[in-house]
């Protein structure tokens, strides 16, 4: 009986053949209206079973489908007319299924030959542009465009699948005819560029007629005048002079300081006395001294005897405790201390003072300078030239071989420690694996193993909630929220318009108040009193270019 409720609605609503094919949003609504009655047919169904359930009656007992009857194959080719030879014969009852391998009887009439169609490749996909139709407003296409349904989320019709593609138009291909292109560029009123063969001739004539040559008239006053030049005058030559350089001058002096070669005085030679020193030994040489002999050492290359470094090993800080800063002190309000007003004493200043202390600092740094004695020039002894003292020669100790300190060494002690300390651990357990110690007997002391009887009671149906419902719940839920922040905003902007009235008309009545005009008083200001300066006239000198008394 339910399911015949249940698929009551999905057959409630056909649709006559003779009607137009309803739109999407129309199939859509619909399905949604079959969809919420199965729910609600679900829901009672439900709710009969677990009042059932809580009730102790028996359970409804299930639907039992009938099993299927096969049905023999109605073709429509058993309904066909048959052809006009075999009318003529007796009617014979043929079995369709086995004639269904057979080949074709010859008794059938060909049929007419396949009149192929041609393909309708020649509508192309872009979009037509629309012809110009009465004027839209632009705020018009846009509301249509935002309320009228797009057209991929429109549905084919059946009808239209019925029909099939499109039929082809049958007309016959015909050869294109060619057309001059209608160029806005022959419509253009631009000069051209290239001159014909005529302007060219028309311009060279002209030229010619410009630049045509006219011979002058001879003037008589060039013939009549010729007795009368004169003879130009004739200049000095240039007189050359040689260069006045230094070098000459140098030369000229050097050979008039020069002696005579009959004055020239003969130069005695005078030997030096031969130093005593040199015959008793050596001089000028230090001693040799003998450098005692290496002796080797062999390398240290035991690994042994070398001092580990242990790694160090960082220490983990402890996290600092977080303490809360203290509470702010609000007991005594901000009280702003109001700026007192100063009155500015005038008083007279002067630099005199000043310039009279410089002048007498300077003068006692001239009277230090002058009373200073004049250092003695003192010359320094001549050098000793009997005894000759080099300096001491400096005495180079041996290299000394040390061992490298290299870090693979470091690395490798500490790697053959830890495989001593693996090594030994492995042998530890081995040891202690090698001892046998039997586990005491629990077993005979514990209780018996005993099955326990599930007691299973009857599976109690708890109610459910549905996803509609949730939703439903949440949707009411949202919109309330969504109604409170909407008042909230609408009060909000309303205190603010307030707000904002109250603050243009107190700026309104400060701005008239502002507006009206006040007379200043007349101020009467001190007189301005003359009075003659004491300063002493500047008394010029004449300026001192000398360094030495600079300061």
């Amino acid at each position: 009986m339910n399911t015949r409720t249940a698929a009551a609605p999905r057959t409630a609503a056909p649709t006559p053949s003779n009607t137009e094919p309803a739109s999407s949003e129309e199939q859509e609504l619909e399905r949604i209206r079959n969809l919420q009655k199965e729910v609600a047919l679900h829901r009672k169904k439900n709710e009969a079973n677990y009042k059932a359930a809580l009730a102790g009656g028996p359970l409804p007992k299930k639907v039992i489908l009938s099993a299927t009857v096969p049905k023999e194959f109605h073709f429509n080719t058993n309904t066909r007319s048959k052809t006009a030879a075999s009318s003529s014969t007796a009617h014979k009852d043929v079995d369709f299924v086995s004639q269904l391998r057979k080949p074709a009887s010859p008794a059938k009439a060909p049929r007419g030959a396949t009149v192929p169609k041609p393909f309708n490749l020649s509508t192309g996909t872009k979009r037509k542009v629309d012809e110009q139709g009465a004027y839209v407003p632009m705020a018009q296409q846009i509301a249509q465009f935002q309320k009228r349904t797009p057209e991929r989320y429109h549905l084919r019709s059946r009808r239209s699948q019925a029909r099939g593609p499109s039929p082809v138009k049958g007309d016959h291909l015909k050869l294109t005819q060619p057309h001059t292109p209608h160029l806005l560029t022959n419509q253009r009123s631009r000069a051209p560029t290239v001159k014909s063969s005529a302007e060219l001739e028309a311009e060279e004539v002209e030229k010619l007629n410009k630049f045509k040559f006219k011979a002058l008239e001879l003037n008589r006053k060039i013939l009549e005048g010729v007795e009368g030049l004169k003879k130009p005058t004739v200049k000095e030559p240039t007189v050359p002079e040689g260069f006045e350089l230094q070098i000459d001058k140098r030369l000229q002096e050097r050979q008039s300081t020069k002696p005579q070669e009959g004055e020239e005085k003969q130069h005695i030679f005078k030997s030096q006395p031969l130093p005593k020193k040199i015959l008793e030994g050596v001089v000028g040489l230090p001693e040799k001294k003998v450098l005692p002999p290496t002796v080797p050492e062999s390398p240290a290359f035991a690994l042994k005897k070398r001092i580990h470094v242990a790694p160090k090993v960082e220490e983990v800080k402890r996290p600092s405790p977080i303490k809360a800063p203290p509470v702010p002190h609000f007991g005594l309000p901000f009280q702003p201390k109001l700026q007192e007003n100063h009155q500015v004493e005038v008083c007279p200043f002067s630099f005199e003072e000043r310039e009279r202390e410089r002048r007498a600092l300077k003068e006692k740094r001239l009277e230090e300078m002058r009373n200073e004695e004049v250092p003695q020039f003192k010359a320094q002894p001549l050098p000793d030239f009997d005894s000759v003292s080099l300096p001491e020669k400096k005495k180079l100790e041996p290299t000394k071989p040390e061992p490298f300190r290299l870090r693979l060494d470091e690395r490798g002690a500490v790697k053959n420690s830890r495989w001593e300390q693996m090594v030994k651990e492995e042998q530890k357990q081995r040891e202690e694996a090698t001892v046998f110690k039997a586990r005491p007997n629990t077993v005979t002391h514990k209780e018996p193993f005993q099955p326990i009887k599930e007691s299973r009671t009857m599976a109690v149906m708890e109610a459910f909630e549905l996803s509609t419902e949730r939703r439903a719940r949440e949707r009411q839920e949202y919109e309330r929220q969504a109604s409170e922040k909407e008042a909230l905003r609408a009060l909000m902007e309303e205190d603010q318009r307030r707000e904002e009235e109250q603050r243009e008309k107190e700026e309104i009545a400060r701005l008239r108040q502002e507006q009206v005009h006040k007379a200043q008083p007349i101020r009467h200001y001190k007189p301005v009193a003359l009075k003659k300066s004491e300063v002493p006239l500047t008394v010029p000198q004449s300026p001192n270019f000398s360094d030495r008394f600079r300061l």
